[in-house]
């Protein structure tokens, strides 16, 4: 297991998203979801995760008005991406993608049971982890696991170290 450790100016979602399409391409059997941020014409944001296997899209983020203050979260949406990712564990993957462990997760939400799964499993997993949630993350899973920079060569050197395709 790895976490990407990274900062606010690292794109981590592109960097997880074209690690795994390449992966796919390469044959790798991988599973799991990936986020992406689409600008939307009014100046919004809609966060989407992405099925790695598949392509398929997941609106994982409510409309709310201008001055809202709830989290945008969709939870309908968290709920797709989270079978996608237990369907990705079931099927035993070369390697499962969760694009990211946060706050949700740290509070004991969003994909945490899923992250779980992954580990007891000992499956091959990939996340990010935002730096100010590193600790959250060790409180979590304690000291296990590879932790990377946010660098593709980084990544790819754990992938191949884990006797991966």
């Amino acid at each position: 297991m790895a976490p990407v450790v990274y900062r606010p100016s690292d794109d981590v979602d592109t960097l997880l998203a074209n690690f795994a399409h390449d992966l796919a391409r390469g044959g790798v059997r991988i599973g799991g979801i990936v986020q992406r941020n689409v600008r939307n014409a009014n100046g919004t944001t809609t966060m989407l995760a992405v099925d790695v296997a598949t392509g398929t899209k997941i609106s994982v983020s409510q409309t709310l008005g201008g001055g809202a203050m709830s989290c945008k979260l969709d939870t309908g949406g968290l709920a797709e991406a989270a079978a996608v990712v237990s369907r990705a564990i079931r099927d035993d993957v070369d390697l499962i993608v969760i694009n990211k462990f946060s706050r949700q997760e740290a509070f004991g939400q969003g994909l945490r049971a899923e992250f779980a799964d992954a580990i007891s499993r000992g499956l091959p997993l990939l996340t990010a982890v935002p730096e100010r949630r590193f600790s959250d993350w060790r409180n979590f899973n304690g000291d296990f696991g590879t932790t990377l920079a946010c660098e593709w060569s980084v990544i790819a050197n754990w992938w191949q170290a884990i006797g991966g395709l």
